[in-house]
């Protein structure tokens, strides 16, 4: 009886669909096919000749389908120790990749990150997703690695730094801060949730530094610094005294010198600032020290990020301001999403049906085979497919993460949840953007938006994982679990 049940045992591990979570499995064919048959529409001329044309973005994508399998096939036949042993190679040819776009790459809406071979584009990017990944995994599940030390955090910020630094200045900035996704990460291997408050901070100041000037700014965190250090201490007039000379310091600066008011205030806080760490420091009310330090962190940044935003595209930085509500452009800038909440509101509850979206049909969607895929969805299916394609996501998400939870080694379990955290992002980001929650940034809808690089590359994401946690179960059914 033993001995048939070890037979029965050996046969499933040996065979390679025994092995492989089936659940993840299908929800990846469900959402690759569903994008085919959202493309289909998207794409579909009934004035066409030949429905069968590659000429056509389904057919296109049908061939990348069936390139992906053959991939999808050999990643899981692989050893799982090659992934962690050639992580380093494969991190470095990323990079090297990415570089070789900036330099003689083809420049595709603004952003030179594209290679094109026999009318075929790649894009780079996404094959770099894969490596970081796969090297922040390899970091990070090094014996000694400890994500509260310094030195550690260091060392994983400068693998996720590189690749993202050479995507910005490839001019494809929402593809770089896909990988802000790995924070996520951190979290989950014990980073303390309070290194969270800077980047919250961060966004703060940057789009309170759109809407106002950053003398309004100083002057306002100035005075909620001040109130605080009065709640921390008391002495509430020795607090306000301080503050009103700081004031006073800059109005009489720049009425009687050349400074700008800007200037002026800033030279009077730098100088309260070297007061107040005297202060601090002589009476040990290190308390202070905090706001001290995100103040000098606001001054820094501030007239930082207003420079950096500059130096976006015009179109990039229209975006924004319509995002945070500064200008109102329906029939210009904000032309995309304002036909994209038109298509899918006109969706209803069950859709038009499919091949029936006037919006997406007669183009007033543009990019609606890419970008804005989600507005396919939502004019013909409606609100119940658009909650049967989250749905299959939010499945596809939470399934990664349970296989992290899974894998009992360090490699597999940062490097699932980094793909969780990648897919986490994309779909908040296309779908936030297709329905005016988010900024327009170019970011697909990941397996459905028609494009070859998108959809190999996270094949290639998800198949790695999928391998790596089926060593799991032939360690699992070796045990007779």
């Amino acid at each position: 009886m033993v001995s048939q049940f070890n037979m029965s045992s050996m046969k499933r591990s040996n065979s390679l669909f025994g092995r492989v979570d089936k659940v993840a499995l299908l929800l990846y064919v469900a959402i690759v096919l569903l994008g085919l048959l959202f493309i289909t529409s998207a794409s579909y001329n009934p004035d066409s000749e030949n429905f069968f044309s590659f000429s056509h973005n389904y057919m296109k994508q049908a061939v990348w389908i069936g390139i992906s399998s053959v991939v999808v096939t050999v990643v899981l036949l692989l050893d799982r120790r090659l992934f962690h042993m050639f992580a380093v190679p494969a991190y470095v040819i990323g990079v090297g990749l990415l570089i070789a776009a900036l330099l003689f790459g083809r420049e595709v809406n603004g952003a030179k990150a594209w290679f094109e071979f026999g009318g075929f584009r790649v894009q780079p990017v996404e094959f770099a997703k894969i490596a970081t990944a796969l090297m922040m995994a390899r970091v990070m599940s090094d014996y000694s690695f400890n994500i509260k030390r310094l030195i550690d955090l260091i060392k994983v910020g400068a693998v996720i730094l590189l690749p993202f630094s050479i995507i910005v200045l490839q001019n494809d900035t929402g593809s770089g801060l896909v990988l802000g996704a790995f924070i996520f990460v951190f979290f989950r291997e014990g980073l303390s949730k309070y290194i969270y408050f800077p980047v919250i901070y961060t966004v703060f100041l940057f789009i309170v530094s759109l809407i106002f000037e950053p003398v309004v700014i100083f002057t306002a965190l100035l005075v909620l610094f001040t109130l605080y250090s009065f709640l921390k201490h008391g002495a509430f007039l020795g607090h306000l005294r301080f503050l009103l000379i700081i004031i006073l310091v800059a109005m009489l600066l720049a009425v009687f010198t050349p400074m700008s008011g800007y200037v002026a205030l800033m030279v009077a806080v730098s100088t309260a600032i070297v007061v107040l760490l005297v202060f601090v420091f002589k009476t040990h009310t290190l308390t202070l020290l905090w706001p001290i330090v995100l103040f000098i962190y606001a001054m820094i940044f501030v007239p930082t990020s207003d420079y950096l935003f500059t130096k976006l595209e015009p179109h990039q930085q229209n975006r924004i301001r319509i995002f945070v509500g500064m200008i109102d452009d329906p029939q210009n800038v904000g032309y995309n999403v304002n036909q994209s909440e038109i298509a899918i509101g006109s969706g209803g509850l069950f859709g038009k049906g499919f091949l029936e979206g006037t919006q997406t049909r007669y183009n007033f969607v543009p990019e609606k085979h890419t970008d804005f895929i989600f507005c396919v969805v939502g004019e013909e299916f409606g609100f119940l497919g658009c909650f049967v394609v989250v749905s299959l996501y939010i499945a596809l998400i939470l399934r990664l993460m349970r296989m992290g939870e899974r894998i009992k080694e360090p490699f597999g379990r940062v490097y699932c949840y980094s793909v969780a955290a990648m897919m986490l992002l994309h779909v908040l980001v296309n779908i936030g953007m297709t329905i005016g929650l988010m900024p327009v940034m170019g970011i697909p809808l990941p397996l459905m938006s028609y494009g070859g690089s998108s959809l190999l590359a996270f094949s290639l994401l998800i198949m790695i994982a999928i391998r790596l946690d089926a060593t799991t179960s032939d360690n699992d059914m070796s045990m007779g679990i």
